[in-house]
């Protein structure tokens, strides 16, 4: 059996889009949309280095992000829509300075579970709260005394997630470690988002997690932009 390879499913899932948008304009002149088409990159690079294994915060403004596995590194260094992870990292890390509070960027290396990767990062902060982040965009805010499958803002429809909400989830999980209670940040909805992504986000997920190392320790990254 032939392996399905990212690039054909990609390629399977633009022509399903150009067909649906071909029906939805009945004929009209309008050129489809990919979901694919590429991003401006300019002023979006970022380096990650690993500065050995995550400490435990003691800064009571300290918000961890979590990253998964391929988040920065792999998988094209972009979501699910093309948005580059550094322009994604580098507005949640915004965000939660704006609240005036610290990000810690942390990689965990033994789940690409958005949800327990969070879990992970809320136990190493200083503050108890983090953020999870999936390589294809998916996140959640999480707390240090929740269990993993618990939350207190999940975001998982990574298509409609753009950069101005990942800095209003920075601004969130930061106002969560200063201990007031937000309002939830309010995420879009799109109907058409499951049919749409649910093939290529099923193969991202597959590539993610071929490079989870079970017995690896969550470790400290230094970021720089730019």
């Amino acid at each position: 059996m032939a392996q399905i390879t990212e690039a054909a499913v990609r390629d399977a899932v633009r022509e399903v889009l150009a067909q649906m948008q071909l029906a939805e304009d009945k004929g009209a002149k309008s050129t489809p949309v990919s979901a694919f088409a590429p991003v401006d990159n300019s002023a979006a690079k970022m380096t990650l280095r690993e500065v050995g294994p995550a400490k435990q915060g003691t800064e009571p403004n300290e918000v961890v992000v979590a990253l998964a596995p391929a988040f920065g590194d792999k998988l094209k260094e972009q979501t699910i829509t093309g948005i580059p992870h550094a322009k994604v990292l580098r507005e949640i890390l915004a965000g939660i300075e704006e609240e005036g509070c610290k990000g810690r960027v942390v990689r965990v290396k033994h789940t690409s579970d958005v949800a327990f990767a969070g879990n992970v990062g809320a136990k190493l902060a200083g503050s108890g709260i983090a953020i999870g982040i999936q390589s294809r965009g998916t996140s959640v805010i999480h707390q240090r005394d929740l269990f993993p499958l618990q939350n207190l803002e999940l975001f998982p429809q990574a298509p409609v997630l753009d950069l101005e909400t990942y800095r209003s989830i920075g601004r969130n999980a930061a106002r969560y470690a200063k201990g007031e209670t937000p309002d939830p940040v309010r995420q879009k909805n799109d109907q058409m988002a499951r049919p749409k992504y649910q093939a290529i986000a099923a193969v991202l997920h597959i590539r993610e997690t071929s490079f989870v190392d079970r017995n690896a320790k969550p470790v400290d990254l230094e970021v720089k932009f730019s």
